[in-house]
C-alpha cells in the first residue's frame, strides 16, 4: 500500500496515531519548517494526523507541537 508520491492511503486526516521509536529530531509542519529536539515527542505519544503530505509524508499533531513524520514511524491507534 505504499506510494511513490502521493498521500499515505493507510491514513485519514484525523487519525489516531502512536510514535512507535524516538526520532533523531522533529520537523515542524509549519509552512517554514524548523528542526526541534527529539525530547519533545517520546516514544508511545499520541497524536492526531492533520494533514497527509507526498511522499508518505504526515504531519501529525502532538502535546507539544505538530510535525512531519514518515508513514512508517507511526501506528494507527486502535
Amino acid at each position: 500500500m505504499e506510494q511513490a508520491d502521493g498521500p499515505c492511503p493507510a491514513f485519514d486526516t484525523g487519525a489516531l496515531v502512536r510514535l512507535m521509536e524516538t526520532q533523531p529530531y522533529l520537523k515542524t509542519a509549519d509552512p517554514m519548517p524548523m528542526l526541534r529536539p527529539p525530547d519533545l515527542v517520546e516514544t508511545g505519544d499520541e497524536g492526531v494526523v492533520v494533514e497527509l503530505r507526498p511522499q508518505n509524508m504526515l504531519a501529525v499533531r502532538f502535546r507539544r507541537g505538530t510535525f512531519l513524520l514518515a508513514a512508517d514511524q507511526v501506528e494507527p491507534v486502535v
